[in-house]
């Protein structure tokens, strides 16, 4: 497999003078997403947790619904980058081909390819009624998540999604260079394992677009917790979906944009109460 993070020899100035550096900074491959030998999408990712990629990818698209329906998923390392090969069959090898398109994607892109300004802000499914958090729980998810993100720690360059519950903290936690691919793989990893969603809260670090509430509403989740702000479009979308939205997340506190009947503290007695 490709490697992830590279050394870069740098000039650093400090305390007045220039000097000699290295630097650790993650690499960006192009990663090919096909489907029964056609590719579908190229995206600029960092080359790990691949096949985690391919399957969020493939159901935040709505290629699938769940992972069983990829009869085969293949990781070929090519000389300029990685394909992901998947083979379906049946019907969704059918509605894949009257849906077809190339896409070329920047790092991370979240929309690309779309074919109209409403497939762009496509209406998602309603999420469950999923559960309460604290404001504490969700305080500790987004404190818990920096020491688990070890390509950040290395190289201060990539975004994280992540998947918290109270009873496990930090459940899954996945990396890349572009926060959208982060996500997808996040949801790649959930649905391989088959996690509920609705039982903890999507973690992001970085800001919160439109398309970012899309996948989350694809995940399942109830709540989504970002350490960056939201755009006004992913406003909308969260409330039309029943997605709690929280951004701006701190340790010293967050900002709930929407559904907030899901934050709830807790008093003496052990009652909740909404926040």
């Amino acid at each position: 497999m490709k490697p992830t993070v590279r050394t870069g020899n740098t000039k650093v100035w400090r305390n007045g003078r220039m000097q000699d550096g290295a630097r650790a900074i993650p690499e960006e491959t192009p990663v090919a997403i096909s489907y029964n030998g056609s590719t579908q999408a190229v995206m600029m990712a960092t080359p790990a947790d691949l096949e985690d990629f391919a399957i969020g990818f493939s159901l935040s698209e709505g290629v699938i619904e769940q992972p069983a329906q990829i009869d085969s998923l293949e990781v070929v390392p090519q000389d300029d980058g990685v394909e992901l090969r998947m083979w379906l069959g049946g019907a969704i090898a059918d509605k894949l081909q009257q849906r077809r398109r190339h896409i070329a994607g920047p790092t991370g892109c979240g929309l690309c390819g779309v074919e109209s300004i409403a497939e762009a802000i496509r209406p998602v499914a309603v999420v469950g009624n999923g559960r309460s958090f604290s404001p504490r729980q969700i305080i500790a998810a987004i404190e818990a998540m920096p020491p688990q993100q070890p390509l950040n720690v290395e190289t201060r360059a990539v975004h994280a999604a992540a998947y918290f519950t109270p009873e496990r903290g930090i459940a899954e936690l996945r990396e890349d260079v572009g926060r959208h691919n982060a996500l997808d793989k996040l949801a790649g990893a959930l649905a391989r394992q088959g996690i509920d969603a609705s039982a903890g809260i999507v973690l992001l670090t970085s800001r919160v677009s439109v398309e970012m509430v899309q996948k989350t509403a694809a995940i399942g989740a109830a709540v989504l917790v970002a350490v960056s702000a939201p755009t006004a479009l992913a406003v909308r979308m969260a409330e039309a979906a029943g997605i709690t939205l929280a951004a701006i997340a701190r340790s010293d506190g967050f900002e709930v944009f929407t559904h907030p009947q899901r934050i709830v503290e807790i008093d003496h007695k052990g009652a909740a109460d909404v926040a």
